[in-house]
């Protein structure tokens, strides 16, 4: 192979999703991932669990020289949430503004319709027998950091939990 070898380095998905996703939410949606990502710390707990921002309308300009006009953030909200949405309009426009820092939005627009809900936590798991509890702690005995020996103690728990049988 020819080419240069890139750094030992590891990136998170996370980060290549982002820079592959935000031009295509750009100009698809005019929204970027970031506001997306955020919008829990930008609506709040109660409003983000039942709202979703889906995209920026932004006015057209017929020149370039026309000044620039706010643009309307469409937001997905559940029937219920739509008046606590509509009274905190002039807040949630205020915090996506600083959000994005400029004056970029100007109005909001309510869309009801289903939104899809975070995903739920995960059950309780099971507690080890006394025979998985020995034999994992057998496994990590030997492991001097106790900061890893727990957490590959509680890693164990939750895999060993999460049989369904034992299959010793």
């Amino acid at each position: 192979m020819t080419g240069k070898r890139r750094g030992g380095n590891a990136v998170p998905v996370s980060d290549l999703a982002v820079g592959i996703l935000d031009p295509v939410l750009r100009k698809r949606a005019g929204i970027t991932i970031g506001l997306v990502q955020s919008w829990d710390e930008i609506a709040g707990a109660r409003l983000a669990a039942m709202t979703r921002p889906q995209r920026i309308a932004w006015p057209r300009r017929a020149h370039e020289d026309e000044p620039f006009e706010p643009g309307t953030l469409v937001v997905a909200c559940e029937g219920t949430a739509a008046l606590h949405l509509q009274h905190e309009t002039g807040e949630v426009i205020a915090r996506v503004n600083a959000f994005l820092g400029f004056s970029a939005i100007g109005r909001l627009k309510i869309v009801q319709k289903p939104v899809a809900a975070p995903p739920k936590p995960r059950a309780g798991q099971r507690g080890l027998s006394g025979e998985e509890a020995a034999r994992l702690e057998r496994l990590v005995r030997g492991i001097e950091d106790d900061g890893l020996r727990e957490a590959l103690a509680r890693l164990g728990r939750s895999v060993m939990g999460e049989r369904v049988g034992s299959r010793e």
